[in-house]
């Protein structure tokens, strides 16, 4: 008899984390997703919701507190801001303020979760972060969307660095970048719709389950440029 799979999804609430989270529980997995604030989360059958905001470190641990003596097989952090004033704003136009959000929320504040849950994920398992394909330096030819770039370039760096910090850890590390996303951050021109993302993202996690190592890697599995 197959074992079932656990995962526990931080940032759940809409868009691509909530489309995940039913995803998983479509495959037969127990789900544990969070939210910050109250979110159709809890129509799904099934799934377990916890609430945290993962820009405040004290409700963070307060989370791991209250999973002590829970395990996963899957620890995946799904958070994505942008500008809140013009998306396209470059760096020169930015306010400080607006730049330190989108860093905050895109970057430190995921990598503060996995510092802080990874030890709920056993040898076997899999951490994963949402990346971009728009945080790939290699690949920025065109410029556009600047400060969220920047951010996510940001999160693979500091996903890279906590890789290097635990390098004889036999977790999978895992930077997804699920495409141009019809969503509210994605909106509405975007190439691809939420249903030919996310399952590709889902497969990619599985597949790449209990190998080890850190990888960037798109909706399909292809290795994104660093």
């Amino acid at each position: 008899m197959t074992e079932t799979k656990s995962a526990l999804i931080i940032g759940a609430s809409r868009g691509l984390g909530y489309a995940l989270a039913a995803e998983f529980l479509g495959r037969g997995w127990q789900v544990t997703a969070t939210e910050r604030t109250p979110s159709p989360l809890h129509e799904l059958a099934g799934l377990a919701v916890e609430t945290v905001d993962i820009a405040v470190p004290d409700q963070v641990a307060a989370l791991r507190e209250r999973l002590a003596g829970s395990a996963f097989d899957l620890l995946f952090v799904n958070a994505g801001t942008n500008c809140t004033t013009d998306p396209s704003a470059t760096f020169a136009d930015v306010s400080t303020e607006d730049f330190a959000q989108v860093m905050v929320t895109n970057a430190l504040s995921p990598m503060r979760v996995v510092e802080a849950l990874r030890d709920l994920v056993p040898a076997t398992g899999t951490i994963g972060v949402m990346s971009s394909g728009q945080g790939s330096v290699a690949d920025n030819t065109k410029g556009g969307f600047e400060v969220y770039r920047a951010s996510k370039s940001a999160l693979n760096q500091l996903m890279r660095s906590f890789a290097a910090r635990h390098a004889d850890d036999p977790r999978t590390l895992l930077l997804m970048a699920p495409g141009w996303v019809k969503t509210d951050l994605g909106g509405p021109g975007a190439r691809l719709t939420i249903d030919e993302s996310i399952p590709g993202v889902a497969d990619t996690i599985e597949a790449w389950a209990g190998k080890g190592g850190l990888h960037y890697l798109d909706r399909q599995g292809q290795t994104v440029n660093w």
